[in-house]
């Protein structure tokens, strides 16, 4: 069977599939919207930043490192509010994709960039800390996928395949690294197990641990050429996926109102759908094409 033709599917489900995209890299935007609104984002980690910015600014600006300083800190808000405005039209790109292609691919690929300047800003923030950065694989990468698979029609190859695997591995094995301490765990990791399960701190380390393993297994065994091993490694990663992007809101509904829950958390959910939707939109992928193809084997009878 020739390659390209393992990617398409009945029409129903290319419209099914596209849908998990289309949702997935909405909520990236969307959530990132909410967030550039009501809190901040780390684009002073960039224009504050006297080694990289001292000389542009002088020269193109013509002013002093410290007047610059002293007279930028409103404009870096209204920048970040205006930023939060854009993700809010690539959200609505990302779901309207289907009906106006030709704005919502400009859109799409000029959002996607700015998910990946925003994943530098973060881990430039976190001292080039590349995990910090790779995390937000899925999330950076939810875009470029919904415009590829639209693109095609829902015809997809191997290396389509393989940068959603790498995607899901890069984001998984990374919080892996923060959950085992290799690299310093977060507090609200250890907050949010406390709050859900009811265990005393080293117990929730002792649960982290356990989860950042299985994290790392699981993007190990993305890559094994056994079928059953990457469908259950799918399969783990949109249960775990889908439990961490609800803990945001579940963790904290035990100790806040919901005014507040929804104003703090929500957002920090809603920007993680890629973590669950992309393996599950990669799941099915997969089995309907292994199903197709092999329909007397004894995995799929």
């Amino acid at each position: 069977m020739p390659t390209r033709n393992l990617g398409r599917l009945p029409e129903f489900s290319y419209h099914q599939l596209l849908r998990l995209l289309q949702f997935s890299a909405a909520g990236v935007f969307l959530g990132r919207a909410w967030q550039h609104w009501y809190w901040d984002a780390p684009y002073r980690a960039l224009l504050w930043d006297e080694r990289w910015m001292r000389r542009p600014v002088e020269i193109l600006l013509k002013t002093d490192w410290g007047t610059y300083v002293g007279q930028t800190d409103a404009g870096i808000q209204v920048f970040i509010q205006f930023v939060g405005v854009f993700y809010l039209i690539c959200g609505l790109a990302a779901l309207s994709i289907e009906r106006f292609p030709r704005i919502a691919r400009p859109l799409l690929l000029t959002g996607g960039a700015a998910l990946l300047l925003l994943a530098f800003l973060y881990t430039k923030e976190k001292f080039y800390l590349l995990p910090q950065f790779f995390e937000y694989a899925l999330q950076f990468g939810s875009p470029f996928f919904l415009l590829v698979f639209y693109r095609q029609k829902g015809v997809v190859g191997p290396s389509y395949r393989f940068w959603m695997k790498v995607a899901i591995a890069l984001t998984f094995t990374c919080h892996g690294l923060f959950a085992l301490g290799w690299v310093p765990t977060p507090g609200y990791f250890v907050e949010m197990v406390m709050n859900i399960t009811g265990l005393d701190q080293s117990q929730s380390l002792a649960f982290l641990k356990i989860a950042g393993i299985l994290d790392i297994v699981l993007s190990v065994m993305l890559f094994l050429p056994w079928r059953w091993s990457v469908l259950s490694a799918l399969a783990y990663a949109v249960f775990w996926g889908l439990a961490t992007t609800a803990a945001r809101v579940w963790s904290y509904s035990y100790v806040m109102g919901w005014d507040d829950l929804l104003l703090r958390w929500l957002h920090e959910s809603i920007m993680r759908l890629p973590h669950f939707l992309v393996p599950l939109f990669l799941l099915l992928l997969l089995w309907k094409e292994w199903r197709r193809e092999h329909k007397s084997s004894r995995y799929f009878d």
